[in-house]
Parts: C-alpha cells; structure tokens; sequence
C-alpha cells in the first residue's frame, strides 16, 4: 500500500508536525523548514532537530519531504534573484540534511526574460552552486511538475527529463495531480514518461482541466473528483509511492476528512 501523509506547519515546533501528522493517520509528511515566502531563515537550534529526528523515528514516519521556499528560482535571468536564491536553496539542502529528510520538492523556477534553453542552463549553474562541497547523504531533491502559468518551467516531462539530464546531483520527480489537471496532461502519461517518481502530491484542482491555474482543493471536491482519483490511485505503480497532501484547510477536520478519503480512495 502507499504511504499517506500530508504537509504539517512547524509552527508550534518541528517535533509538533512530525506528531499532527501521526495523530491524523498519516505514514509520512512534509514541511517546509522556514518560511515559505522569506529570503533569509533563522538557524535551526540543535535541541529541536534532535527532538524532530527522534519523534519522526519514534512515530515510524517515512518518507519526509522538505519543500522548497517559494520564492526559489534557480533558473532566473535577473543576476540578484539568482544570487538569492542559490543561497536560499543553500540553506534548504543544508536544513534537510540537518532534519534527515528523504527529499527535497523544488519548483523548477521561471525562464522570464530567456529562452527556455537558456533557463535550463541557468537552472544547472544555479543548483550546482548551491550544492558545492555539499555531501547529500541520501537526500534527493525532486523536481515538480508545474500548472504551466506563466513562464514556468516543468509543465510536462521534455523540460523536467533535461533538467535531469544538466543537473549533477541525484534528482528525481514529484508529481502533483492538480498540476497535471491543470496544464492539461494525463497523470498516468507523464509518470510513465518520468519513471523515477517517489512522491506524489495529491491534491484536487479548484480550476478546469488545461486552466493552468495553480489552485488546490479537498480530495474528490474539485475537476479530477472522486471518480478521477480512484483511476489515479489504481495505478499498481503507486504502491510503492509517498501521497502527500496539499489540500486547503479551511475549517476544523479538513486535514483528517482529506487523510480518509485518499486513504479510502486508495484502497483496491
């Protein structure tokens, strides 16, 4: 069977998401490791990675993901967003290692002011910077599939399989159902086309099929619906795959009513 979790604030603590992710029913889990949506992150105290890694092992919580700040873009044109954000994902692969996460989920970024071939070599200087001198012991970073807005990069699996390719580290994929929905792929069609997929996020699209508009919903309540998410979760290839959720919470017992129903719906 696939391991379920979901992402769980660090808020209270690092040890308090590990243990809300546990007491909803999950295998697995991810956080971010410091704010999302800030350059600069305060260092990690010594005595709370220990009590994460102690309460992720005393709760058999496996994998965990680490994802990436959202205002990463290795692959930008603009010299100051690149130099920020190399040290920011810096200090997300040093953090992860610090919390002995499995993956690390990043954006593929934005090629705004390039050409697409351009950005994914700016993408590949980038990574390599950040990652110099770096042992990983284990840790993969996973490369996202993207709605297709904008100039992003990643919507299918051409650009995504050449990242691959370019970047000297060890990478694979997660795969976001509501990202395919939403940039009008078939789920099925680009797991088999990435192959190396060990994490998959789970979340319903609020937006129609092709919209690529990147916005989430409560598991059977959007586009790809119950009926959608039984076909995706019949795929015998998902067996040996993390599901984590991504879903709104928007009113108490969201988190635990979106674990049961993939849970349920992931039963054969």
């Amino acid at each position: 069977m696939p391991r379920i979790g979901l992402h769980t604030s660090i808020a209270d603590s690092l040890a308090g998401a590990a243990e809300k992710a546990a007491s909803l029913g999950c295998d697995a889990f991810q956080i971010f490791s410091a704010s999302p949506r800030m350059w600069r992150a305060a260092p990690l105290d010594g005595v709370d990675v220990r009590r994460f890694r102690d309460t992720r092992e005393r709760l058999a919580l496996t994998p965990v993901a680490i994802h990436a700040n959202y205002l990463v873009n290795l692959a930008a044109a603009d010299p100051l967003v690149r130099t920020r954000s190399i040290a920011a994902f810096r200090g997300e692969m040093e953090r992860a290692l610090a919390l002995g996460a499995d993956y690390l989920v990043l954006h593929p970024g934005s090629h705004r002011g390039q050409t697409v071939e351009q950005s994914l070599r700016t993408f590949t200087r980038s990574i390599g910077q950040a990652a110099r001198r770096l042992r990983l012991h284990g840790l993969r970073v996973l490369l996202e599939n993207t709605a297709g807005s904008g100039n992003t990069l990643g919507r299918g699996a051409e650009e995504l399989l050449e990242l691959r390719r370019l970047v000297d580290l060890p990478v694979g994929f997660c795969l976001d159902t509501a990202h395919c929905f939403e940039a009008g792929l078939s789920f099925p069609t680009l797991l088999d086309a990435l192959g190396d997929v060990p994490v998959i996020h789970c979340n319903d699209s609020r937006t129609p099929f092709g919209s690529q508009v990147d916005r989430h919903e409560h598991i059977g309540k959007g586009g790809i619906g119950r009926a959608g998410f039984r076909l995706i979760l019949a795929d015998s290839r998902l067996r040996d795959k993390a599901l984590i959720l991504e879903t709104p919470v928007g009113r108490p017992g969201d988190e635990r009513r979106n674990v049961r129903a993939l849970r349920t719906l992931s039963n054969p």
